[in-house]
């Protein structure tokens, strides 16, 4: 199998997602998200979540040792927390061996390549959740927004959803959609808020 080597995609995705979180002033923290499970303090700690499961899975162990949420988050650096994660995911894959090695994902046992591929789309799809949520631009680096979207429809089938792939169904994306909410609407994502947004965001 031809492994792809994400981890600088991954640490763009994660740069983006730093930046977005940057922006969230305080009195948002308590918004609701396109992703319903969270807030947007929520949200922030899923993705801290997500940092240290790919540091996990680098160190050899179990992704689902890492919690879902991390909840002890220091409001006064939000940003520079989640960055401090992701740096330790990163020292953790520097390895170029570790693609290849089966790592516990939390949907089952996968290269390290494809993991790290789950982890892009994640931090894409959620950086499209935070941006949306907080008013921000909603686009990523279109050529990395497409990354993750090739990765998406390659991994995540259109049929069947919910069950065993437990995502919402596709949402056709708009004629003016660009490639992270393209991404966001094949994880199921509905752009309700942010429709006047994003476009704008785009002039």
């Amino acid at each position: 199998m031809d492994l792809p080597d994400l981890r600088t995609p991954l640490s763009q995705a994660q740069d983006w997602v730093a930046t977005l979180i940057d922006g969230v002033r305080p009195e948002q923290l308590g918004d609701p998200t396109p992703c319903d499970d969270f807030d947007v303090r929520t949200l922030i700690g899923h993705l801290y979540a997500g940092a240290g499961r790919v540091r996990r899975m680098g160190d050899g162990g179990n992704a689902l040792e890492e919690p879902f949420v991390v909840t002890d988050l220091a409001d006064e650096d939000l940003a520079g927390g989640y960055r401090a994660r992701c740096h330790a995911a990163q020292q953790a894959w520097r390895d170029d061996a570790k693609l290849t090695v089966m790592v516990q994902a939390p949907w089952g046992e996968v290269p390290g390549a494809l993991a790290l591929a789950g982890y892009l789309i994640e931090a894409l799809t959620h950086g499209w959740d935070l941006a949306v949520a907080t008013r921000q631009n909603a686009e990523a680096d279109p050529v990395l927004a497409g990354l993750a979207l090739d990765a998406a429809r390659r991994a995540l089938p259109e049929h069947p959803r919910g069950g065993a792939v437990p995502f919402a169904p596709v949402v056709p994306s708009a004629a003016e959609a660009g490639p992270t909410e393209m991404l966001a609407n094949w994880m199921g994502r509905r752009a309700v808020v942010a429709a006047s947004q994003s476009a704008s965001a785009r002039r």
